[in-house]
């Protein structure tokens, strides 16, 4: 069940938020940043909801084959 709740921001920072994170994603945005410091989710639950994130997980892939490609470029 969700519950609605009201908070207050500053005016910059609430326009930043509409323009990164659009204005109909703000809340789910939230709750992922507070979800893990307020519940008592163990860590195999945790790792499996970041799996199901496809866009996260595609951002991780193409940031670890970025990481590779610098290494490779360093000399032996």
């Amino acid at each position: 069940m969700q519950k609605k709740l009201t908070i207050t921001l500053d005016e910059e920072v609430y326009d930043g938020l509409r323009k990164v994170i659009g204005p109909r994603r703000i809340s789910r945005f939230i709750e992922k940043l507070v979800r893990p410091h307020v519940l008592d989710n163990n860590l195999e639950e945790g790792y499996q909801q970041m799996a199901q994130d496809e866009e996260r997980e595609r951002e991780a892939l193409e940031w670890s084959e970025a990481t590779i490609l610098d290494v490779s470029d360093e000399a032996r």
